[in-house]
């Protein structure tokens, strides 16, 4: 019981930041979790999954928290994994990101090989099963990430350096950008900022030589430039954006996320994303982007094998 006059955090208006760290197993969550602790925050890893919720019963602790979770966490299944995002998403002093660690299953593996350590999922056997499923339990979590990081060209000092640009207070001072791409059929992505729609422009889904590709492609994106609406929309566009990133920044923004979204999510909202992160770039912003149908449809297809 609190005493007379005593407020707890949400009382104060006070709010927790908690970054759940997560990904498959010998993505990089270990070498995130110290960097992070390097940067102040209050690394914690493995906790029980139904103990999360008491780390925000009290007052904030002054620092954020980093909370690393994976498949060997004892309580940890995708439902309860999810069904704690939500739960955390929905309480009102609590500050919530999702840093997802992605890495390709052949680097994987051959991480595995390298240091003779068992996958969790498959212990005292060859890891490539292991890696394999631990990938595909993992995608509706992956979906929902805040900020995703793919560490498959990645050593620990490169990840370090990557979570210093979007972490250390120093940085941020900067204000990371965050460009997306997305189909409406799948939803906007969560904590998008800023929502701009693609599917007015000409879709290289209806030509037969562009349909396998996908925004990132030159030839794709030359046909959505083609579209007589595009070169007006995308001066319009970067004199919006550029006109607002300042002014969110002197407002003490950290992160801004910026979201185009098209009918299928890999080709006009793609192209356009590409082309925003470039521009943005050369003006000095830090600019990250994802693609996320594309990284779904990675995540589901096979590799193929030669023949």
């Amino acid at each position: 019981m609190k005493g007379p006059g005593v407020l707890d955090g949400a009382e104060q208006g006070l709010e927790h930041r908690l970054v759940l760290v997560t990904g498959p197993s010998g993505a990089g969550r270990t070498t995130a979790i110290r960097a992070l602790e390097d940067l102040g925050f209050e690394a914690i890893d493995n906790l029980p999954l139904s103990l999360v919720p008491r780390l925000i019963d009290g007052p904030p602790l002054g620092r954020p928290i980093a909370l690393g979770v994976d498949v060997r966490n004892r309580e940890f299944t995708v439902a309860a994994m999810i069904e704690l995002i939500d739960t955390l998403t929905r309480e009102p002093h609590v500050t919530l990101e999702l840093l997802y660690l992605d890495c390709s299953a052949a680097e994987l593996i051959r991480r595995f090989n390298q240091t003779r350590r068992s996958h969790p999922l498959t212990p005292g056997q060859d890891p490539e099963e292991g890696v394999e499923r631990e990938i595909e339990l993992l995608v509706p979590i992956q979906a929902r990430a805040d900020h995703l990081i793919d560490t498959s060209e990645m050593s620990p000092h490169d990840l370090k350096a990557e979570l210093a640009r979007w972490f250390d207070k120093a940085v941020a001072a900067r204000m990371a950008v965050s460009v997306q791409s997305f189909s409406y059929k799948r939803g906007i992505p969560r904590g998008v900022d800023m929502v701009f729609d693609c599917r007015f422009l000409q879709n290289p889904h209806w030509v037969a030589e562009l349909r396998a590709l996908d925004g990132r492609d030159p030839a794709v994106a030359a046909h959505v430039e083609a579209d007589p609406r595009f070169a007006e929309f995308f001066l319009r566009l970067q004199e919006f954006v550029l006109f607002l990133l300042p002014a969110h920044l002197a407002e003490g923004k950290a992160h801004l996320s910026i979201g185009f979204g098209c009918s299928g999510g890999q080709h006009r909202s793609v192209a356009v994303a590409e082309k925003l992160g470039k521009l943005l770039a050369e003006a000095g912003w830090p600019v990250s982007k994802r693609h996320r149908e594309l990284e779904r449809r990675a995540a589901v297809t096979p590799p193929t094998q030669a023949g």
